[in-house]
């Protein structure tokens, strides 16, 4: 599947001197379009603005674990059938700490699913996203585009837009900020943010290895940070290694047989040798959520509202159902006859999300902290932790509905044509 062509609009709004949505979402990544898809039966008016063409947009080498709520919410929306052929289901998650012999195995029987998780490569999710959007005449997808200026006033949102070289002008009820960790829109709303860079980085790569993956993900604990594969189809893997800073930068510096020796040395050798298919990336780690998820006529969803450590795979997935319990909370709003934009409806979104959000920061925040410790008793303290995981199982139970984002208020997308 190529990356989809958005048509030129009909109701082209470059041609107007101005044109009113009823919202504006800024960012078209996977969090942003999941929004735009799950409101398109909504009866709202909208745009997405995104910087790069959709082409660009999609073409990201990474892969995300893609938990069992997030499956849930590309069902109703109708998209569940696209990109199930195109992903990975996982039979088995192993968890170990370090060497320590006893593992913790999660399999779907524990939760009576037909997957503990899944592996969805960022290209897959935004094709399918962005077709969503095609012939939809509520949606205008301007890709790519740039958000020039804001300004909020108590009525309505004032919005400048460069796209084609062209500048116009339009006005919004509320303003969706889905543009990343480092959102403009956040910090000209000045949100303040609590949180902090950890002293560690992930490097990530694709590799084929000379055994079959056997479709299990495997998290191993080390005292430097966690180290995840997930299983690609084809019979890939993706890593996402965890190391201090400073060594993660050495890491990329080494030639690729050196590299490749230190990769063995986390990875092991229970798939045989290792061929690297993708060029090895860093990027920073930090935990950050933002005191306030929303302001009059402005909405923060993903990245721009939060960001976690990424051991356990949370982070995308909290992103999906920050979007989804959005498209709900402003369709039950606009069907009520509430003005969207209005504080009191988006602080029902904040309510539902921040709690829920905070919940897993703190968990990926502990679990990095308990398992990057050398302090004896801690050691053995989560190794009896290990022990119990194993063998009792309410907690696995409890674990993995945890991890598979099964708890708490779930998202209800209103039915409509992409259902």
């Amino acid at each position: 599947m190529t990356a989809v062509q958005i048509r030129p609009q009909a109701k082209n709004p470059s041609s107007q001197p101005t044109r009113h949505y009823d919202l504006i979402i800024v960012g078209g990544g996977i969090v942003g379009l999941t929004l735009a898809s799950a409101l398109r039966s909504s009866g709202l008016i909208l745009a997405v603005v995104e910087a790069q063409t959709p082409a660009q947009a999609a073409s990201r080498e990474r892969a995300y674990a893609f938990s069992l709520a997030s499956q849930e919410i590309f069902k109703q929306l109708g998209l569940w059938s696209i990109v199930s052929p195109q992903i990975t289901h996982f039979d088995r998650v192993c968890l170990s700490d370090a060497d320590y012999p006893v593992k913790v195995n999660f399999r779907p029987t524990h939760l009576g699913t037909e997957a503990v998780c899944y592996a969805a490569e960022h290209r897959v999710l935004m094709e399918a996203l962005q077709a969503s959007l095609v012939d939809c005449p509520t949606i205008d997808y301007l890709a790519p585009a740039t958000l020039e200026a804001v300004q909020h006033t108590p009525n309505q949102v004032q919005c400048e837009i460069t796209q084609h070289d062209q500048r116009w002008y339009c006005t919004a009820d509320l303003m969706v900020a889905a543009d990343g960790a480092r959102s403009r829109l956040r910090q000209q709303a000045d949100i303040p943010t609590f949180g902090w860079q950890y002293w560690q980085a992930c490097i990530t790569t694709v590799l084929a290895p000379e055994k079959s993956h056997q479709n299990t993900a495997y998290e191993r604990f080390w005292p430097s940070g966690p180290f995840a594969i997930l299983p690609l189809p084809g019979d890939r893997c993706q890593i996402v290694w965890t190391a201090p800073q400073a060594d993660a930068e050495a890491l990329l510096q080494l030639p690729p047989d050196q590299f490749m020796a230190e990769l063995k040395g986390r990875y092991g050798d229970q798939m045989g040798d290792l061929k690297i298919l993708s060029k090895p990336l860093m990027f920073p780690v930090r935990l950050m959520q933002s005191r306030q998820y929303v302001q009059p006529r402005l909405a923060l969803v993903g990245d721009a509202a939060h960001c976690c450590h990424p051991v356990g795979g949370q982070g995308l997935n909290m992103g999906i159902r920050d979007a989804a319990a959005l498209a709900e909370t402003l369709t039950a709003a606009n069907r009520r006859g509430e003005a969207i934009g209005d504080l009191q409806v988006l602080k029902r979104y904040e309510r539902w999300r921040q709690r829920e959000n905070w919940f897993i920061l703190s968990m990926t925040d502990f679990l990095n902290r308990t398992f990057s410790n050398h302090w004896l008793p801690l050691v053995w303290l989560r190794r009896l932790g290990i022990h119990l995981l194993e063998s009792v199982s309410p907690l696995k139970w409890l674990a993995l509905t945890i991890m598979t984002g099964r708890f708490g208020r779930h998202p209800q997308i209103p039915p409509g044509e992409h259902s």
